[in-house]
Order: structure tokens, then sequence, then C-alpha cells
């Protein structure tokens, strides 16, 4: 039941992440949004890592750290991009199912699952994929699918599921400030840094985006701190259900951004949710 908690926790975290980063990203573009996304998740999260710091700490699992930040960073990247381009409720179904591909390298290497489980997880997926099933294009007046929004968004799902994976390796043994610090200090490193000293005139953000980027970054570090809880008592279903952010972020892309939803979209919607529920009886009752 603990993992079934903070794998739901993940899922309410990680759509208001994805909904505020979206109209923070197509207020001041990918980069920038992302720039300050990691300055301020770092400011946020530095006090914790260094009460959390020790000596040491293995260097395979800081092996697996620094996976797990890259993974995150690069995934982040790639959805804000995508974002921009199209939206919202297509992409945060499809990156969403970073949670099948982390439970699937969980369960290739070994860690025990009831086939009962493992098949309510594949309704669950097949709930995730109809849900990206809105190929109508651009009836709303707002972009549809494209192969550069399908170019930018695909990759996500595997970026973050390696990353997911990685961090779940790690989350009983490296001290859980490191653990949410790693995306953070991997993106001012290789993207705030870098901006700040080539492209500073493009960190000047408007006003009005900075509620959008403290939201985001927030919500971020909340996500992941609930998804390491629950990785340290299941990777593959704590994983599965951080994926159901996709359910309310296109939910609230039709509120907040006028997106609508297709007849498959709504089915979709429907079958993660009975999934969802269905995993937590299963769970519950072993």
């Amino acid at each position: 039941m603990t993992a079934i908690l903070f794998g739901l926790a993940t899922a309410i975290a990680w759509s208001v992440s994805t909904l505020c980063s979206t109209r923070a990203s197509r207020m001041v573009g990918a980069a920038p949004a992302l720039a300050w996304v990691s300055f301020i998740g770092f400011v946020i999260c530095a006090p914790f890592a260094l009460l959390d710091s020790r000596s040491g700490v293995d260097p395979v699992d800081l092996g697996w750290l620094g996976i797990a930040g890259l993974g995150n960073v690069i995934g982040l990247l790639l959805l804000y991009a995508a974002v921009r381009r199209g939206k919202v409720g297509i992409a945060a179904p499809i990156a969403s199912t970073e949670g099948a591909i982390a439970a699937l390298i969980a369960v290739l290497v070994g860690e025990a699952i009831a086939p009962s489980a493992l098949l309510v997880m594949a309704v669950i997926v097949v709930g995730v994929v109809l849900a990206t099933l809105d190929l109508s294009g651009a009836d709303d007046g707002q972009p549809g699918v494209t192969p550069v929004f399908l170019a930018l968004i695909i990759p996500v799902a595997i970026v973050f599921g390696i990353g997911l994976y990685a961090g779940g390796r790690v989350a009983g043994t490296v001290p859980a400030g490191w653990l949410i610090s790693a995306s953070r200090v991997v993106g001012v490193i290789l993207v705030s840094l870098p901006m700040a000293v080539g492209a500073r005139h493009r960190l000047r953000v408007p006003r009005a985006a900075w509620p959008w980027l403290i939201a985001t970054a927030a919500a971020e570090v909340i996500g992941y701190w609930t998804y390491l809880m629950g990785a340290r008592v299941s990777i593959s279903v704590t994983a599965v259900l951080a994926s159901q952010f996709a359910a309310i972020a296109v939910v609230g892309g039709y509120l907040l951004f006028g997106e609508r939803l297709s007849r498959v979209q709504r089915g979709g919607v429907v079958l993660i949710c009975v999934g969802v529920a269905a995993l937590a009886v299963l769970r519950s009752a072993g």
C-alpha cells in the first residue's frame, strides 16, 4: 500500500509540474524554462542535500545517481520543447509511458511481481496508449501531431524511464537529499550555467512567467521525492502509478488550454483509472 500511495502522490505532483511547465515554456522557451526550473529546484534541494551529506557512498551508486539526473534533465528539455509545438493532452500520455519502461526494466532484472499485477499494468499501459490517439490535427485551432513533435516526445519516455529506474536502484542506499538534488545539479551544470555565460539575455523572463516557473520547480521536487519513497518498496508499482499524471494532465490541458478530449482519449483515461483501482486492490490484498 505504501508504494501505491506514494505513486499516486507522484502522479499529482507531476501533473502540476507538466501543466505549469507547459505554460512557462510557451512563454519563455524550452531551454530558458529548464534553466530556471533547475536553478530554483537546486535552491530548494540544497539544504536537504547538505543535511544528508555523508561519506562512504559507493562509486557505483554515484554512477546510478548521475544516470538518474541526466535522464531527467534530457527528458525535461525534450518535453518542454514538445509542448511548445503540440498539445499537453497528447504529450503527457506519451511521456507517461516512462513508468512502463522503468517497470519493464525492473522486471527484466529480477524484481518479483505477481502475474495478476503484471496484467493490470498492461491494462494501464493500454489506457495510456489510447489516450495518445488523438491524431485529428489542428481542428481546434491548436497544433496537431507533427513529425517534429513526435521526434521530440517519443524519446522522452525512454530517457525518463531509464532515469526513474536508475533513481529507484539507489533509493535505499544514497541519501534522499542527494537523489532529489541530482537532476537539479545536472540541470544547473549543463543548462543554467552555460546559458548564464553564453546566452544571458535568454534568461530574462517576464514577471508573469515566474509563478509558473516556481510552481514547476516545486512540483518537480515534491514528485521526485514521493517517487523515491515509493520506489524503496517497489520500483515497478510506483513507476506505473506515477505515470497516471497523464490522465490528470489531459484534463488539465482541457481546462487550462482549451484542448479537446477525443472519444478515444476519454476511453483511455477511464481505462487508466480502472486499472489504478484494480492495482490498488491487488496490492492491498497481497
